[in-house]
């Protein structure tokens, strides 16, 4: 539902002001275009006073010499008007795309530094239409709005006063018919911006549905679920359309009432000039009713245009105060640390961690444990028992809390955000790749990566032969989300990405859970291989592959229940024992 600030029908002056505030880098631009926009009304009306001295003066008297110099001045009347108008939006779209441009990067960088919990309650298709829809309608409060709003009423202001230069009385006739124009003009505008309004919000629907039907298109095949989604396609798309008709009705009403009455004037015009000269004796002035005829399409058509432009300028603010409300957003992660370190030895410590996603729902119970510089240790439990929390807690991906999170016995509040993360590689049970060579996935486009380097990586930890066998070897294109590669590759290239990193703290999330025999016995060798001599964190499925654990900490429901070596929790034969023996006989099952 849109907010009142949007709904309302008063001109938003302090969300325009913040619009403009983005003109400033630019400010010889926005003179330029300004300067232009009023040559612009200048050189409209121009033409009319010349073809009232032709018709008046030139033909009546048959001066040849007068009637070529008009003709030349009309001339170049048109042709300053031509290279004043390309002028005039080269520039104005020029400003428009510029303050988008700025817009655009400050959004982007406000989103990278949202806590992961605003991207978990946000649609990813609302997002990508605020920064790429919604930034196009700014640019056009630029291009298509507010100049040309502007330089549409300078041209009525020099109509109208060339009108009462020419002829107070017929002017005053034409003044008359302005209201009808102006009051249907107000109306129009207040219905169309409401109309925008849902146009925008149904946009953003779309993208929304449309993304996320196509990320998860498999899910919708192997179910059967085409004619369903098909279904609320539809009943989306219909919604949309709606939307978009009701500015078609409103346009329908609108532009016809503005053509009556701008043809209703010139038959005023025509019927009252004609008065004029038939009950004046020897008065001829035939040319001020034909200038009249310009001038009225110089007031009556900006009018009938400024409508559509302030529509565009509505839209752009819509999208402006949607975008606003982003970067006003308070929800990021605050980076106020000032401890930098060019390593670490990578000693952790968790001290009474208490966490909730969603407020008085805790799901970490006072966690505490450490882990020792260069051990190994690895956690385990069902489903949801919070063995991911504490890695995205130890990223700082969420604020705790309570209790204190502590490496090489420094509070991780007190990191700067980038040193922190710097020094800790994650791969994760779902690997992303991006839409890239393998080689950028796994220098991340770094230039203190070279190919030299992920090619000597790729060996120590045994993947480079299966890469060289690919079309192109670190060259290949994996397509968005990797879907070139199978999950067990994918894995490979995460694990690859984290060792060229050269973390301090390594942590493997569920990273052997959904692959193949082949992969599982490769990623184990390059397990082996990226833990030695560094502190790593193993959350596993597989049971059978954390054997060799320094610790093993067991889970559940947000509390760690044991701890000790693989042997030791065997012996105990508790929680650990139960899960081993349960995972045992379904493998001998299998």
């Amino acid at each position: 539902m849109a907010s009142e600030k949007e709904t309302g029908t008063a001109f938003d002056f302090g969300l325009f002001k913040r619009v403009f505030s983005f003109t400033r880098p630019y400010k010889k631009t926005f003179w330029l275009v300004a300067s232009v926009a009023i040559f612009l009304a200048a050189f409209s009306v121009f033409t009319p006073f010349l073809v009232k001295w032709v018709i008046n003066d030139a033909l009546p008297s048959k001066d040849l010499d007068l009637l070529i110099l008009l003709v030349w001045l009309m001339l170049a009347a048109l042709i300053g008007q031509v290279v004043l108008q390309l002028t005039f939006n080269y520039y104005a779209n020029l400003l428009g795309e510029s303050v988008i441009k700025d817009l655009r990067v400050q959004l982007y960088q406000k989103m990278m530094g949202f806590k992961m919990t605003y991207f978990d309650n946000s649609s990813i298709g609302v997002l990508v239409t605020r920064a790429v829809a919604d930034m196009q309608r700014i640019g056009e409060i630029f291009s298509q709005g507010f100049f040309v709003i502007v330089s549409d009423l300078l041209k009525m202001v020099a109509a109208a006063v060339a009108m009462l230069v020419f002829n107070w009385r017929l002017a005053l006739i034409v003044f008359a018919i302005l209201p009808i124009i102006l009051v249907a003009t107000r109306l129009f505008q207040k219905a169309m911006k409401i109309a925008f309004i849902e146009v925008r919000a149904q946009v953003s629907n779309l993208n929304s549905f449309v993304q996320e039907r196509l990320t998860g298109m498999k899910i919708v095949q192997l179910f059967n679920r085409e004619e369903i989604e098909k279904e609320k396609f539809r009943l989306i798309n219909e919604k949309h359309q709606n939307a978009w008709l009701k500015t078609v009705w409103y346009n329908s009403i609108f532009f016809p009432i503005a053509e009556m009455s701008y043809s209703i004037g010139i038959g005023l015009v025509v019927y009252f000039g004609v008065i004029q000269n038939l009950t004046k004796e020897g008065f001829n002035d035939v040319g001020t009713i034909v200038a009249f005829f310009f001038l009225m399409d110089l007031l009556f058509r900006p009018l009938r245009q400024i409508a559509d432009k302030f529509n565009t300028l509505q839209m752009g603010m819509v999208a402006a105060n949607r975008v606003f409300k982003i970067l006003d957003t308070d929800s990021r992660i605050v980076d106020s640390g000032k401890v930098a370190k060019d390593s670490m030895e990578g000693n952790i410590e968790f001290k009474d961690v208490r966490f909730e996603y969603v407020e008085g729902e805790e799901v970490l119970h006072g966690i505490s444990f450490d882990v020792k510089a260069g051990e190994t240790i690895a956690i385990v439990g069902t489903t949801g028992a919070g063995k991911s929390t504490i890695i995205n807690l130890l990223n700082r991906f969420y604020e705790i809390s309570s209790g204190t999170i502590l490496i090489d016995g420094v509070d991780i509040r007190e990191y700067q955000l980038q040193s922190l993360r710097s020094h800790i590689a994650v791969v994760l049970q779902d690997v992303f790749l991006f839409a890239d060579t393998i080689a950028h996935n796994i220098s991340l486009k770094d230039k203190e990566v070279t190919k030299e380097s992920i090619e000597n990586a790729a060996k120590q930890i045994g993947v480079h032969e299966f890469i060289s066998q690919l079309p192109g070897s670190f060259e290949y294109n994996v397509k968005e989300r990797g879907t070139m590669l199978s999950s067990g590759q994918r894995q490979l290239i995460a694990f690859l990405r984290a060792y060229v990193s050269n973390p301090s703290i390594l942590v493997l999330d569920e990273a052997t859970s959904s692959v193949d025999t082949y992969s599982e016995q490769l990623i184990q060798e390059a397990t082996n291989k990226i833990t030695e001599g560094r502190t790593s964190i193993i959350i596993a499925h597989r049971l059978a592959t954390i054997k060799k654990a320094d610790k093993i900490l067991v889970m559940d429901a947000g509390k760690i229940v044991e701890s000790g070596t693989h042997k030791e929790l065997l012996e105990h034969g508790g929680y650990y024992n139960a899960l081993y023996e349960a995972q045992f006989m379904e493998e001998e099952v299998a």
